[in-house]
């Protein structure tokens, strides 16, 4: 299970919803929640982050992979590779 303590949860965000050109409106965009302990999802866009060996894995093109996947169908814990 993944250790992601609620002050790194509050600051952490969606790489996407903050970057630069890709960045979306509002005062707080990116914002994540915790979902079966293995995975970050944004709430701005549909992006979902898996947390592997406690480690979440912050990168664009990991949270593209699982866009079109419910929340539901996530696997636990997320695949190795």
């Amino acid at each position: 299970m993944a250790n992601v303590s609620p002050e790194l949860l509050e600051i952490l965000r969606c790489p996407y919803c903050v970057s630069g050109a890709t960045r979306q409106p509002g005062d707080d965009p990116g914002r994540l929640t915790l979902h079966k302990d293995t995975w970050l999802l944004c709430q701005t866009c549909a992006r979902k982050y898996p947390i592997k060996e406690g480690i979440p894995i912050m990168l664009i093109e990991e949270g593209d992979k699982w866009a079109a996947v419910k929340a539901e169908d996530l696997p636990v814990p997320p695949p190795a590779a």
